[in-house]
């Protein structure tokens, strides 16, 4: 009869299998992976100056917003008749909006200006908001012709500037009040004092409703840069370029100022007064930038 085990050889031979399961279940078990970390795709936005250039007479801030570097710089100016042409304003934000989110749409040689609202009195008249609104907030019941056009004093902001300036001027088949001497608006003012210190290359006003581009003019004629910027945006855009604006006589206009100081602008008119018609303007604007950045 064999002897048993002594409890020392029970408790080796244990500790032999335990080593042994450890070694198997080390070598068996498989790596896993570190779970991979989500990644947050950041959209690369913009960097944009906000200047408040001046006040309205109710003392509304008029807003100008920077964007880009270059020694080449276009102004954009919406709304300069208010509330009347409000689309001009969305369109004007919803070109502000565009940049914000697509910086590597203006070229290295470009900064570009804009003045969503050149008359926030006469858009208050309509939409009864202070600063920016939405298509929501334009009131769907028809107001009487003309209503917000204006700025507080009642004088047509379009016709108050130094370029034949007369204190009647012509709206349609209207006489309206064109201020007490040019410059006689704190929202002419501004403008004017903007410009003269940041000598834009050309500016774009956005209005409403010819469905048309165009030329400006003071004594001198049409500067031949103004044809240019006139026929690549009409022809990006399909709005029809007109040199001259013959419909009724139009005088102390910002666009025939800045003819008479050597700045090319042009007026784009949109199509209707309640249509932003961002697509043809988008196309329009990017014709703009490839004239000024040709490399581009």
């Amino acid at each position: 009869m064999k002897p048993l085990v002594s409890m020392r050889a029970l408790i080796a031979t244990g500790t032999l299998v335990a080593i042994g399961i450890l070694v198997f279940v080390l070598f068996s078990v498989r790596e896993v992976a570190p779970a991979k970390k989500t990644e947050l795709t950041i959209p690369i936005v913009a960097q944009v100056i906000h200047k408040v250039i001046g006040k309205s007479v109710e003392g509304r801030n008029l807003d100008a917003y920077v964007y880009g570097n270059g020694p080449t710089h276009l102004m954009f100016v919406g709304g300069i008749h208010g509330g009347y042409e409000w689309n001009s304003v969305l369109l004007a934000y919803k070109f502000m909006d565009y940049l914000k989110t697509n910086p590597s749409f203006i070229p290295s040689n470009i900064t570009i200006t804009v003045i969503p609202s050149a008359n926030p009195d006469g858009v208050y008249d309509v939409i009864g908001k202070e600063g920016r609104f939405a298509l929501s907030d334009v009131p769907t019941v028809a107001l009487p012709n003309g209503t917000g056009r204006f700025n507080a004093h009642n004088v047509d902001l379009n016709r108050n500037f130094e370029c034949k300036w007369k204190p009647k001027g012509t709206w349609k088949n209207k006489i309206v009040s064109a201020g007490t001497s040019a410059f006689s608006e704190p929202e002419a003012r501004a403008i004017r004092d903007f410009v003269q210190t940041y000598s834009p290359a050309s500016v774009i006003f956005w209005h409403s409703q010819a469905n048309a581009v165009y030329a400006s003019e003071c004594e001198n004629g049409i500067l031949p840069k103004t044809l240019d910027i006139m026929n690549a945006y009409s022809r990006a855009s399909g709005y029809t370029a007109i040199k001259k604006f013959d419909s009724y006589e139009v005088a102390g206009d910002v666009e025939g100022w800045l003819a008479s100081i050597n700045i090319p602008a042009i007026t784009v008119e949109l199509s209707t007064h309640e249509t932003v018609e961002w697509d043809r303007n988008l196309a329009g604007i990017n014709a703009l930038l490839k004239y000024y950045s040709p490399q581009n």
